[in-house]
This record gives C-alpha cells, sequence and structure tokens, in this order.
C-alpha cells in the first residue's frame, strides 16, 4: 500500500503484484476499492499487448528510447482499466502473455506517481513488472491496517528504486580451488541495499596480474552456468574466461547477480516459454515488459575499485560493458572476444544478440555450418 502524497488529500492506493495474484485476494481487492481496478504495466508491455504505438508514445511522454527511463530517470508506466469481472488468470494472461489487446482509447492512461514508484518497487524485486491497482474506501483503509498490509511512502521507494549510485560492501572472502584454477579466491560483496549479492573471483595473486587486469564481467545464469543449458553460450564463456585468466598470468571475474539480463530467473523462464512461441530474446524480454537489458554495472566498478583497478583488459563481446567501465571511470585497453559454440537451439539467441543488441559475435555465427545453413 503506498501512502497519499504530502499536501494532496487522496485515498490510500492499495497495489497486488500480478504474478502472485490469486482469486481470494482480487475479491478482497474489489470489495475494498473507491475505484475500478487498473492494470499498472511499462511502455514496452502496453506496445506488446498491441496498443497503438502512438497512444503509448503520446501517454508516457519522456520515456526515453528503450522504454525504460522517464526524463527524471524514474521508470515510465501507464495503467489501463481493467474488465469488471476478469479472473486472476486471465489478468496474469493479459499482463504477461504474448497476444493482443484492444482497450478503449478511454480505458489508457498514463500511471499516477504513485503507481509508477509501486511499479519500480516490483522491477526492483524482479517481479513480473505489472500490478493490480486501486484506491480504497475509508471503511476498506481501516481494513487494511488491521490486516497489517505493508504501507510505504513513494518517496521511500525512490530512495531505494531509484538511487542513480550502487554501492556494495566487501563481506567475506576465502580461497575456493577450481578445477579451470587452482589460485582462485572468492569475495563476496553486498549490495548497500541488502538486496543482492556479487562475487568477485581473483584468479592469481594480486601482486602478479598483468597490466592491465584481465576482467570479465558475467552475469549469472543458473541454466547455462550451472547445467550447461543449450539455449546460450554463457557456461562456455564462464569457464573460458578462467581459462584464460590462467594462461595472462591471473585475473578477476565479476560474477554478477543479474540472471536474465536482469530480469530474474523466474522471468526470464517465462521469456524462454514465449521464445518457444517464436518470439526472439528480446522480443520475449519486451513483451513482458522489460527493455531489451535491465543490467547496469555500477557494482562492477565499485567492486573494481576495491581492488584499485583502473586499467582493464575486458574479455567481452558486449558494447554495452565496454561503455559502462568506461564511463564508470575504468580504462578499457584492450577488448578480448570470447565465443561459445554455435547450436541450433542458441542459433536464434546469438543472431538476436548480434543483430538485435549489437553484440560483436560475427565471426562466431559465421562459422555455424548446421543444417539450415551458415549464421
Amino acid at each position: 500500500m503506498t501512502g497519499p502524497v504530502p499536501g494532496k488529500p487522496a485515498h490510500p492506493l492499495l497495489v497486488a503484484a500480478v504474478e502472485s495474484l490469486e482469486a481470494p485476494a482480487l475479491a478482497w481487492l474489489r470489495e475494498v476499492a473507491a475505484s475500478p481496478l487498473r492494470l499498472v504495466v511499462t511502455p514496452s508491455r502496453a506496445r506488446a499487448m498491441g496498443l497503438p504505438a502512438e497512444w503509448v508514445a503520446r501517454i508516457a511522454s519522456g520515456v526515453v528510447a528503450n522504454g525504460r527511463l522517464n526524463g527524471d530517470g524514474r521508470p515510465g508506466a501507464l495503467s489501463l482499466t481493467l474488465p469488471a469481472g476478469a479472473t486472476a488468470g486471465e489478468i496474469l494472461r493479459l499482463a504477461a502473455a504474448s497476444g493482443k489487446h484492444h482497450p478503449g482509447r478511454g480505458e489508457l492512461q498514463p500511471a499516477s506517481p504513485r503507481e509508477a514508484a509501486a511499479l519500480a518497487l516490483a522491477r526492483l524485486g524482479r517481479l513480473l513488472p505489472a500490478l493490480v491497482s486501486a484506491e480504497i474506501t475509508p471503511d476498506g483503509e481501516d481494513h487494511v491496517r488491521q490486516l497489517g498490509v505493508m504501507e510505504i511512502r513513494t518517496g521511500e521507494i525512490w530512495r531505494v528504486a531509484g538511487a542513480g549510485t550502487l554501492g556494495v560492501r566487501r563481506i567475506t572472502e576465502a580461497p575456493v580451488p577450481l578445477e579451470e584454477a587452482e589460485n582462485a579466491r572468492f569475495v563476496l560483496f553486498r549490495e548497500a541495499g541488502g538486496l543482492y549479492e556479487h562475487v568477485a573471483i581473483l584468479i592469481g595473486l594480486p601482486e602478479s596480474w598483468p597490466d592491465p587486469v584481465p576482467v570479465r564481467l558475467h552475469s549469472a545464469c543458473l541454466t547455462g552456468d550451472l547445467y550447461g543449458s543449450l539455449r546460450c553460450d554463457c557456461g562456455e564463456q564462464l569457464r573460458g574466461s578462467l581459462r584464460a585468466f590462467v594462461a595472462k598470468g591471473g585475473g578477476v571475474l565479476l560474477y554478477l547477480a543479474q540472471e536474465g539480463r536482469g530480469i530474474g530467473l523466474a522471468n526470464k523462464l517465462r521469456a524462454y516459454a514465449l521464445q518457444e512461441e517464436g518470439l526472439d530474446t528480446i522480443e520475449a524480454d519486451c513483451t513482458l515488459g522489460f527493455g531489451p537489458d535491465e543490467r547496469t554495472y555500477e557494482a562492477a566498478i565499485s567492486m573494481l575499485g576495491e581492488f584499485g583497478i583502473r586499467r582493464v583488459e575486458l574479455l567481452t563481446n558486449n558494447p554495452d560493458k565496454v561503455a559502462a567501465l568506461e564511463t564508470g571511470g575504468i580504462e578499457v585497453l584492450r577488448r578480448e572476444p570470447l565465443h561459445g559454440t554455435v547450436n541450433r537451439h542458441n542459433l536464434p539467441y546469438v543472431r538476436a544478440k548480434v543483430h538485435r543488441a549489437g553484440h560483436w559475435l560475427e565471426e562466431m555465427l559465421a562459422g555455424y555450418a548446421g543444417p539450415d545453413g551458415a549464421g
């Protein structure tokens, strides 16, 4: 529940995450609501639902090209009136499934500041970025407070979700011999907000590292790193980078809690299901309401700063990582490509990274000679 803006009397706003909304909670929401229930979504999701692009652009004016941020740096959001008898399952399908929805022109409007803040909080928790919201009656407000529903002010949300700089704290460390690199040390960092933990894997002794220091920023991928999923090349890149560090005399791998390009494991699996319907990896993420890539690299820059690393040789195929480090004051003196193996399962993924995200993987793609020919 988000409170009214100081100085502007209003009913409190009650919000519920669509992904955990069940029939009893939905019925209770309708009982205490002072207004029709509304579905709050991102501009990316609104476009994926089939809403006319010109409506979305006009209503979400100020949203930058990636569909994520308003001009003031806060996530953009829109809301639309839900059908009166919509079930929890129908709302979930409306908020996440591929397909088209065609509301009347008056049903769609900019999200209120409180709705936008609540959506930002959901995204911070890597929930599906879709909420059901309603202002509640005075009687309903008393009932809500008696139940102990969490109440939070919009300013408190933005102090966490809208922070411009992400700080990390060094928590603990220990030697962890690895198959690819016996002289390895794990250093665990925790974000200042306490939500996510990241690990720096130090290969070799810092005093023996070459200059520039070989570095890889690796986003966690449970399916690829641990289970060897053939849908991506993440596991190959992870182990290949460790071998490269040993060959170079040392280096640092930052293992970042950014599953699914920052959308979390649950949403990554939802995106996989959409890819089975024919969407590419970026289209699937946008259909769920996310941008093409939700990752930021402030934590990585802070971690490198902890080790006094200012000059790096970056092992990456991603131009965004190079740009992020240079913007953060890290000098990228060299870039080394890191290729995996293309197979029939990850071919659409690799193609999307090349053609949609501009990754430097043309050589890897050109070498594929699978059943449908070269990439």
